[in-house]
């Protein structure tokens, strides 16, 4: 570093090396930290009313709160045991806080209002992930 550098160049390089720690650090915990996945198996009994007035409104208020759908669908294989009913949705979520933040919200309380007259949620779970590397 050549010592005639102006003090101000050398606030920059500071500010900027705090600023690539800084999400150097929250990159390393969210890694450390396990996804948690929300699990649903709803019996949809009206399966264009869901997908055009329920499913579009849910998604988009979950992604808000931070989810990510990994999958909704009827197309299920049934592997071992019983199958799980007409529809399955799977979001992933970085905590069980921010899920339960979408879910307490009016938002989604608002929504869930109309998904009532489509469709009955059977069994809803969450499920703590595998740390992601």
């Amino acid at each position: 570093m050549s010592v005639s550098m102006k003090p101000n160049h050398l606030l920059a390089m500071a500010t900027l090396g705090v600023a690539l720690g800084a999400v150097t650090g929250q990159a390393l915990h969210a890694q450390a930290t396990p996804p948690v996945y929300y699990v649903a198996e709803v019996d949809v009994t009206d399966l264009e009313g869901y997908l055009k007035e329920y499913a579009p409104k849910a998604g988009t208020s979950s992604k808000d709160f931070g989810g990510q759908t990994l999958a909704a669908g009827q197309e299920i294989t049934q592997i071992e045991g019983a199958p799980p009913n007409r529809r399955v949705v799977i979001v992933k979520w970085n905590s069980l806080e921010q899920l339960q933040a979408w879910r307490n919200s009016e938002q989604y309380k608002e929504d869930r209002k109309i998904g009532d007259k489509y469709a009955k949620t059977i069994r809803a779970f969450a499920v703590e992930g595998l740390p992601q590397n």
